[in-house]
C-alpha cells in the first residue's frame, strides 16, 4: 500500500494555523466566561468593582495563560509521540524533563563562572541559551531512549499494567539519582538558572485606559523566547511526523508493528527513535521550564508531566494537534485560576487551588469524553 503524498509546505503552514485558531478560540471562550461571572456577581460586591477589576487583569492573564500553555504542550508531544506508537503511557516522562533541565543549568553555570555569560548582547545571550536547550535534549533524548532499551523494551507484549508500574518505577529511581547526584556533588538538590541577558525585561505591547486609569500590557522578553521555541519545536514536529520517511515510518508502526515489520521497517528501531524524539522534547522543555521559573530540583518534572499528561488526554492522547489544544486550554485555565479565584472567592481561595482545574479536567474527560477533544475512538492492540 503506497503512503499519500505530502505537501512539506502544507505541513508546516498547517500547524500554525491551527495554533493560530487554539489560542485565539480558547482565550475568547474562557475570557468570555469569566468576564460573564464578573458581570453576574458584580451586584454582589460593594468593596470593588469585580467587572472592572476583570478587566484590568485580563490581558496579562491571557498573557501569562498562552505562555504557560505553550509549556504544557511541549511537554504534551512527548507522551503523545509514545502513545501513539505503543499506546503505552510514560510516566518517567517529567523526569526527562528534568534531566534536561539539570544539564542545560549545569551548563549555564559553568558558562557563568568562567564569565561567559556576563553580557548585555542579546544574541549572544540567546546563543547560550540555545545551546543549554540543545544539551537537554541531547541528554533527555539520550535517557527516554536508554530507558526503552533496558526498562520497556523486555517488557513489550506483557500485560499493559506492567510496563505501567515500570515507567513508574523509572520514575521514582531517576527523582532519587539525580537527588544523589546533586546532594554529593554541590551539597544542595536543587539549582538556580543563572540571570544573564536582557530577557527579565519587559517589552510593552500596547497602553489602554479604563476609567482614566493608564494601563500598559507588556511581555517580558523570556515570555517571547519560550513561545518562540515552543512553535519551532511543534511545527518541526509535525513536519517530522507528517512529511519525513521516518514520520511514514513512525506512522506505520503506530498503525500496524506486525505489517511494518514484514514490509521491511525495522521496528525496534522506530520506536528507539520515537522515545528519542519525545525525550529531546522533555529535555528541551526542561530547560525551558527552568528559565521561565529559575529552579530546578529532583522533582520538578512530577506535577508540570502530570499536568502535561492531562492536557494530552484533554486534547487527544496520540493526536499531536490534540496535544497543541490541550496544553493550551490547560495553560489558560491556570492562569485564569490562579489570577481570579483569590477575586471572585473573596479571598477564600488562592492561586494554590488552581491545581484542582488541572486534574479535575482530567476526571471529566476521562468520563465524559475518554478519547478526547479531538481523539478518534481507540482500539487496544494484540
Amino acid at each position: 500500500m503506497r503512503l499519500r503524498r505530502v505537501n512539506p509546505i502544507k505541513e508546516i503552514l498547517r500547524p500554525l494555523g491551527q495554533l493560530l485558531i487554539f489560542v485565539i478560540g480558547s482565550a475568547v471562550i474562557i475570557s468570555a466566561f469569566v468576564l460573564l461571572l464578573a458581570l453576574l456577581l458584580r451586584p454582589t460586591r460593594t468593596d470593588i468593582d469585580i467587572f472592572q477589576v476583570s478587566l484590568i487583569l485580563l490581558p496579562q492573564v491571557l498573557i501569562d495563560g498562552i505562555t504557560l500553555g505553550f509549556m504544557y504542550a511541549i511537554i504534551a508531544m512527548g507522551y503523545t509521540m509514545v502513545y501513539g506508537v505503543l499506546e503505552f503511557i510514560n510516566f518517567a516522562h517529567g523526569e526527562f524533563v528534568m534531566f534536561g533541565a539539570f544539564a542545560g543549568v549545569e551548563l549555564l553555570i559553568w558558562l557563568n563562572a568562567q564569565g561567559v555569560l556576563r553580557t548585555s548582547e542579546i544574541w549572544l545571550a540567546l546563543l547560550w541559551l540555545v545551546l543549554a536547550v540543545l544539551l537537554g535534549m541531547s541528554v533527555g533524548g539520550a535517557l527516554a531512549v536508554s530507558a526503552e532499551r533496558f526498562a520497556y523494551r523486555p517488557l513489550r507484549g506483557t500485560p499493559r499494567l506492567v510496563p505501567l508500574i515500570a515507567a513508574i518505577g523509572v520514575s521514582f529511581l531517576l527523582q532519587d539519582t539525580m537527588r544523589f547526584l546533586q546532594s554529593a556533588i554541590n551539597g544542595d538538590f536543587y539549582r538556580t538558572f543563572p540571570e544573564f541577558g536582557p530577557f527579565a525585561q519587559r517589552l510593552t505591547l500596547f497602553s489602554l485606559s479604563i476609567d482614566e486609569r493608564p494601563i500598559n500590557i507588556a511581555i517580558q522578553y523570556k515570555a517571547i523566547l519560550l513561545i518562540s521555541f515552543a512553535i519551532i519545536m511543534l511545527v518541526a514536529l509535525n513536519y517530522l511526523v507528517n512529511a519525513t520517511r521516518l514520520g511514514k515510518a513512525i506512522r506505520s508502526v503506530a498503525q500496524d508493528q506486525r505489517t511494518a515489520s514484514l514490509m521491511g521497517i525495522d521496528v525496534n528501531r522506530i520506536i528507539a527513535l520515537t522515545f528519542l524524539i519525545g525525550g529531546a522534547m522533555g529535555g528541551a522543555a526542561g530547560v525551558l521550564w527552568t528559565f521561565r521559573f529559575t529552579r530546578a530540583d529532583p522533582y520538578m518534572g512530577f506535577i508540570p508531566g502530570l499536568k502535561a499528561f492531562t492536557a494530552a488526554v484533554l486534547g487527544g492522547i496520540g493526536s499531536i494537534v490534540g496535544a497543541m489544544l490541550g496544553g493550551m486550554v490547560l495553560g489558560l485555565l491556570e492562569s485564569f485560576a490562579a489570577s481570579y479565584f483569590s477575586i471572585f472567592s473573596r479571598g477564600a481561595f488562592g492561586a494554590e487551588y488552581k491545581d484542582i482545574f488541572a486534574f479535575g479536567i482530567l476526571i471529566l474527560v476521562l468520563i465524559f469524553r475518554p478519547q478526547g477533544l479531538l481523539g478518534g475512538k481507540t482500539t487496544q492492540k494484540a
